[in-house]
């Protein structure tokens, strides 16, 4: 008897554990278990044809072929599981394409562009109304840890997030969805937001520099927030003049700094003594760089004079911005 609920007991713990790594399998990697399964059969019944007649009846036959049944078996999962993401779905259509353009709609939300909140606006546009914005439950954790710290910095940082996700959720045309995946062996939020993304295979939403690297690294894709921030900048050419309220001076001599509303840098020569006033630069280049894009601007009083000919390009007052413009350069 208690060999029995033993055995029971056993049986029934190896069906919990399976069903839960089934729920984790994506599409793929089932059917490739299912063919890697299925092809190890037929070559352990080759086998077994084989080995039963060279040693008819015989015992040590028998436990060979059995052998031999489950090493197959157990090799051709782990093959066809390995290499079941290989597969394109999406060419047999039907439900399997239909499957494959659902998983690639979700959109998995990092907890530092929660923290930043552009992704709000974005939603609120209406250009992420396709798909579904998946919200992990690792990531509400260490979004509550950061609203429940001991730095008021931090609290109101992790509070507003809060309320982004509310602001979210209550958008008619974004669909949230919680999920209670976890990755205990991993420690790191961001590899298991890469492991996370390769299940559900589908992309993440970030402006975290370090997660873009690793995920592209790992083949995941990434919407940043902040190269879709540098791509809407407006472009000026050299030779074009802009109006500016000059800041604070430059690093090097004569130098004033601005920053457009977008928070990009200006920097003008012949601006120290024009300090919080708003003067027309002529552009002279612009520099693109991994942190964003900064321009190089020649201020000349004889610009004022064409100035009233030519209106310049009008650059609002970005003292709103001026915190977030200089955390960017």
């Amino acid at each position: 008897m208690w060999v029995a609920a033993g055995l029971g007991a056993a049986i029934a713990g190896l069906a919990i554990v399976l069903e839960t790594r089934v729920q984790r399998c994506s599409l793929q990697r089932l059917i490739g278990i299912a063919i890697g399964t299925t092809s190890s059969l037929f070559a352990a019944a080759l086998v077994s044809v084989v080995l039963g007649r060279i040693g008819s009846g015989s015992p040590a036959i028998h436990f060979v072929q059995v052998a031999c049944l489950v090493l197959f078996v157990y090799f051709g999962a782990v093959t066809g599981a390995a290499k079941g993401e290989l597969l394109n779905l999406g060419a047999l259509g039907g439900v399997f394409g239909a499957e494959t353009n659902k998983r690639h709609t979700h959109k998995i939300l990092d907890t530092s562009v929660i923290i930043d909140g552009r992704i709000a606006d974005i939603a609120d546009t209406g250009f992420l109304d396709d798909g579904v914005m998946v919200i992990p439950q690792f990531v509400l954790h260490e979004l509550q840890m950061v609203a429940d710290s001991a730095d008021s910095m931090k609290r109101n940082r992790g509070r507003r997030g809060l309320d982004v996700l509310q602001r979210i959720q209550k958008m008619p045309h974004i669909k949230v969805q919680v999920v209670q995946d976890d990755f205990p062996a991993v420690k790191e939020v961001d590899m298991k937001l890469i492991e996370l993304a390769k299940v559900y295979d589908c992309k993440i939403v970030t402006n975290d520099f370090n997660l873009n690297k690793v995920a592209h690294v790992r083949g995941v894709e990434v919407l940043n927030i902040n190269e879709l921030a540098n791509a809407l900048k407006p472009i000026v050419l050299p030779g074009e003049l802009m109006r500016v309220f000059i800041l604070k001076e430059g690093k090097e001599y004569n130098q004033g700094v601005a920053y457009l509303d977008d928070g990009t840098m200006v920097v003008v020569d012949n601006a120290r003594r024009m300090i919080s006033k708003t003067i027309d630069i002529s552009v002279t280049s612009v520099l693109q760089t991994t942190a964003g894009k900064m321009i190089f601007g020649k201020y000349d009083e004889r610009n004022q004079a064409v100035a009233a000919v030519a209106p310049p390009v009008e650059r609002r007052d970005p003292a709103p911005r001026r915190e977030q413009a200089v955390g960017e350069s």
